[in-house]
């Protein structure tokens, strides 16, 4: 498959996961009527994933994420040459995405953009937790993000089921990371509301691209030892 189409599924990849899990925090969230609290915006970060993973896994790999992208070359399993054009594509998408979500939210009269879904640390976090608590809990969660993403699409894995794996792992995700830093695992994601949200959270970008790669590069060295690559 040629970049310029592995680069548009990536690019359309984190666009439907930035507007529609993010978008599910912004507008179904503030509206307590409806219940869907936590578990709610964390299944739909979930099915982004799961859906366009099954739509254009096949042409990218589906990694919608710069640090999955980076921990995926790390554990062998994309060439270096792929990495910077999947980055700045990812990136882009979720800039879009964000963008577009906050013309919509935009468009009812109560709304008030405050943090925008955005990630953060200490008093930019949704339950105060501190530098070190944010970084350790980034880290480790994109740590076993990216095994799962390696080990479901790894050789002897049970094909076709890699999607569903991996949604409901940034499921949970998500779940257990809402409170601490409103859930990153993804520099891309964090990086396309933080520019709508203002420069306090820009400010803290460096720990959403700096802790969820570091987790990402340490399982693609796992992986590398650990599973055998696809057929």
């Amino acid at each position: 498959m040629n970049l310029g189409k592995r680069v548009l599924a990536e690019f359309l990849g984190t666009f439907w996961l930035t507007f529609g899990g993010c978008g599910s925090a912004v507008i179904a969230a503030a509206y307590p009527q409806l219940g869907i609290g936590f578990l709610g915006v964390a299944l739909a970060f979930g099915l982004t994933v799961v859906t366009m993973a099954y739509a254009v896994g096949h042409i990218s790999g589906a990694y919608f994420n710069p640090a999955l992208t980076i921990g995926a070359w790390t554990g062998g399993r994309i060439p270096f040459r792929d990495v910077i054009p999947y980055i700045v594509f990812q990136v882009a998408g979720a800039i879009a995405a964000a963008a577009v979500l906050k013309v919509v939210a935009a468009g009812q009269p109560d709304f008030v953009l405050g943090g925008f879904a955005s990630n953060g640390f200490g008093d930019l976090s949704p339950g105060h937790y501190n530098l070190v608590s944010c970084a350790i809990a980034e880290v480790v969660l994109t740590f076993f993000f990216m095994l799962v993403v390696l080990g479901t699409t790894s050789a002897g894995a049970p094909a076709g089921f890699a999607p569903l794996a991996i949604g409901l792992t940034l499921t949970l995700i998500v779940l257990v990371a809402i409170p601490v830093t409103n859930a990153s695992v993804n520099p891309a994601r964090s990086t396309g509301p933080a520019i709508f949200a203002g420069k306090a959270y820009v400010d803290q970008l460096w720990l959403f691209w700096a802790a969820p790669i570091g987790g990402a590069v340490v399982a693609g060295l796992v992986g590398r030892a650990l599973f055998r690559k696809p057929d």
